[in-house]
């Protein structure tokens, strides 16, 4: 725990920045039902707005990495968090969808300041002993904004449907200014002149993509996009396919996403730093990789409401623990480049949270086992890449 409270407590104020962003994020969900009819919106307007968030968010990310290797982390994060405050309080305010698209898109543009930011302010504070704990405690905040997210919309809802907008651009503002007030910096000058001097800090977004490459944690980044992916693809019609299958109430699915999701974030808590110094960062990745994709398949084939919430724990737990160490590997090979790295992460998971939704929806309607079947696929590829890569690894040792 001495981690949480080092630095002024550095660590908590990162944990708290995150969780009020992802907790924004999740505000929308239970409130977007009456704002479509508010608004006279319909699905398909629903579903661009989801990608315009990740879509800004993949835009801005490495521009956002690089700027957090140069400028600072904690610059970053106080931009990015009064970013989103401003999205947030615009969400609220939009009386039409082309205000509701420039506030997600915005939102997007806050979570791609703060999100590599954070992730590089954590690398800088942690030895490569603590690394898998703290990116543990950031992906455990992240969990449970998204977990809380909703059900705080839907209470503060009821004092109005614009008022859970309000109140979490207040929030960010007031989270923005205790970071001001409290938060030391990170990153030391050289690390920053040495950041902001290399070849890499000149690249666009595209060139940065398109050369990651050859980059020695190119697989992780892809294994990052195929989480995202599957995991977008899973969430998007995991309540559809409930309904169409089982006919399960909003209830039913609000309590097995709910369950998976706060197990994950106590396994982040508590173990994690233990599991990925135990067993190190690639059995870790390649043991959930396959358990992921195993148990997406076994989706199709469980029918009881208890097999299904299992499942769908297990399911959830695999992601819970692959995402931190997935992080966990990459700071580790980006040396003086960690917000730059932390960059490309968030800019491949915007990419798969982008591709996800769009491509479930499609198989969805061709038939509704589909998505699934894609997610299960591309997991399970991931899973014989990284086998290859680490037995190479050990071959050349």
């Amino acid at each position: 725990m001495s981690l949480l409270f080092r630095n002024r407590g550095a660590m908590l104020l990162l944990m708290l920045n995150i969780f009020l962003i992802f907790t924004g994020v999740g505000l929308v969900i239970p409130i977007m039902p009456t704002y479509m009819n508010i608004l006279h919106i319909n699905g398909s307007i629903l579903g661009l707005l989801v990608a315009a968030f990740s879509l800004t968010q993949l835009l801005f990310s490495p521009l956002a990495g690089k700027l957090s290797d140069s400028w600072g982390r904690k610059k970053i994060i106080i931009a990015g968090m009064l970013v989103f405050a401003f999205s947030e309080w615009l969400f609220g305010f939009a009386s039409s969808p082309f205000l509701l698209f420039a506030s997600r898109m915005i939102g997007g543009i806050g979570a791609a300041l703060i999100m590599p930011a954070v992730m590089a302010y954590t690398a800088d504070i942690t030895t490569d002993e603590e690394r898998a704990g703290g990116m543990g405690f950031i992906n455990a905040a992240i969990t449970t904004g998204f977990i809380i997210g909703p059900g705080i919309g839907g209470f503060l809802a009821e004092y109005g449907v614009r008022v859970p907008f309000y109140a979490a651009a207040a929030a960010a503002a007031v989270a923005a200014l205790i970071t001001l007030l409290i938060l030391p910096e990170s990153a030391r000058p050289k690390t920053r002149t040495s950041a902001e001097s290399g070849p890499k800090n000149k690249q666009n977004l595209l060139t940065q993509l398109m050369s990651s490459y050859r980059e020695p944690y190119f697989l992780s980044l892809i294994i990052v996009f195929v989480m995202s992916f599957g995991l977008a693809n899973y969430e998007t019609i995991f309540g559809l396919f409930v309904d169409h299958k089982f006919g399960f109430t909003p209830k039913d699915i609000a309590f097995i996403i709910t369950f998976g999701s706060i197990s994950g974030a106590v396994v982040q808590i508590t173990i994690f730093g233990w599991i990925l110094n135990r067993f190190g960062e690639e059995r870790v990745i390649t043991t959930c990789l396959i358990i992921a994709s195993l148990f997406i398949v076994l989706t199709l084939f469980v029918q009881q409401f208890w097999a299904i919430t299992l499942v769908t724990f297990i399911l959830f737990l695999a992601i819970d623990i692959l995402r931190p160490a997935i992080g966990t590997q990459m700071s580790k090979m980006a040396h003086d480049q960690q917000g730059y790295v932390a960059g490309l992460n968030s800019a491949f998971t915007s990419l798969g949270n982008i591709a996800g939704p769009v491509i479930a929806g499609l198989l969805f309607d061709i038939h509704i086992d589909y998505p699934y079947l894609a997610a299960a696929l591309v997991l399970f590829a991931c899973f014989l890449l990284s086998l290859r890569a680490t037995k190479r690894g050990r071959m050349a040792d």
